[in-house]
């Protein structure tokens, strides 16, 4: 397989957005250096937002308590709704803890 053949050559949609730009920049089209700026500015706000308001550890929580409940449910067929409500609700405090951890 050649290497442009290979998926890891692919850019995603940001990535592609600020290509898009430095080449505008780097080609000398009028607003390419501001149109890159812009691009590259959202980008590294996005970034820190995302660093600072942790949405993709509370994602991973969120996920990991779904899980958790199902690996329950699937591991205890014959649980009763009572043992079914306390599991749920001790995994949903474990989950509302690392929040709070954040």
């Amino acid at each position: 397989m050649s290497a442009l053949q290979n998926d890891s050559w692919r850019l995603g949609t940001p990535e592609l957005i600020q290509q898009i730009a430095m080449l505008a920049w780097l080609n000398k089209a009028e607003n390419g250096e501001e149109f890159f700026k812009l691009v590259s500015t959202a980008r590294v706000w996005y970034e820190l937002y995302q660093r600072a308001s942790h949405n993709d550890e509370i994602d991973a929580y969120k996920a990991e308590t779904v899980l958790a409940i199902a690996n329950y449910v699937k591991s205890h067929p014959r649980a009763s709704r009572d043992e079914l409500t306390k599991e749920i609700e001790k995994q949903i405090q474990a989950f509302a803890a690392k929040i709070e951890a954040l």
